[in-house]
């Protein structure tokens, strides 16, 4: 005979919407994000008792469009290889075949992603900005020196994700990620226009795409700005990524140290540093590497 729990503070227990195939993985109805492409639930992994991300993907959105659903499995599988401190983990991943969804379970960033969490703390010192960039840095060379190469190719502050609590930034969304090999060279036009390098309109071009993205992260984070947010439609950004225009919002550094840095991770893409070249430089002297979290 079964008996029902006495246990009063089983009422107060936060209840789950849908649990995984095992049982292990529990989703909330709480959305933590949402996107063109995905919704994004907190979760709980009760084997080891801590917060997840339940990421919901609606293939029926994409029926007459198998080349975003080969996209989205692509991130799935690409994740799952990865093993890095700065780059967000994949625990599990599956199909929900009657409903037409694939779901995975990510590591959760309790912060949030790094461009809503800069604009909600404006006061930052040039140090800290130093220790997320660097972090951000680190999962680049992990990518890029991955065997194949991996180039990110929407890499932005919304793409980015913090736990605010360390310090610690990860990233996250490779969706439109290319594995490149030996020649490291890619054909593909994707990503986000702000951050896309003008030789992606070339569909000839390097890892070194990541590297210009990275560094107009890096001025977003400066100078609170989104890059080419001058521009109100898409052809203008284009036009002016096109004709080596560069942001007006790097007219707002004031701090030379961080525009130097800028100007060479959006230079010319032959004389682009690599992302290790790049932790080497004097921008982060003094920023240690145990300052780092893992």
């Amino acid at each position: 005979m079964t008996f029902a729990s006495s246990d009063p503070s089983e009422n107060d227990s936060e209840p789950f919407v849908e649990s995984d195939p095992t049982g292990r993985y529990g989703r909330y109805d709480e959305l933590l994000g949402s996107g063109s492409v995905k919704k994004v639930y907190r979760a709980f992994d009760q084997e080891e008792g801590i917060e997840v991300a339940w990421n919901q993907v609606k293939l029926r959105c994409f029926v007459d469009d198998p080349a975003m659903i080969e996209r989205l499995f692509s991130e799935v599988r690409l994740l799952k290889s990865l093993n890095n401190g700065n780059i967000i983990k994949l625990y599990k991943v599956w199909r929900d075949e009657k409903n037409s969804i694939l779901n995975f379970i990510t590591e959760i960033c309790t912060s949030g992603n790094l461009r809503e969490y800069r604009k909600k703390h404006r006061h930052v010192s040039m140090r800290a900005l130093k220790k997320w960039s660097k972090q951000i840095l680190r999962g680049l060379v992990y990518l890029h020196t991955h065997k194949p190469c991996i180039i990110h190719r929407d890499l932005n502050c919304s793409n980015v994700f913090v736990n605010g609590n360390i310090g610690q930034v990860k990233i996250g969304d490779l969706g439109l990620a290319a594995i490149v090999g030996d020649n490291h060279i890619a054909h593909s036009v994707l990503g986000t226009p702000e951050f896309m390098a003008p030789e992606f309109y070339n569909e000839n071009y390097t890892e070194t795409v990541d590297i210009y993205a990275y560094g107009l992260c890096v001025l977003e984070l400066v100078s609170l700005e989104i890059p080419y947010s001058e521009c109100d439609s898409i052809p203008k950004i284009v036009k002016r990524v096109s004709s080596g225009i560069k942001p007006e919002a790097l007219d707002k550094v004031r701090d030379g140290e961080a525009k130097t840095f800028i100007m060479k991770c959006i230079g010319n893409p032959m004389a682009r540093p690599s992302a290790a070249e790049l932790l080497r430089d004097p921008f982060f002297d003094g920023i240690d590497d145990d300052d780092e979290q893992e």
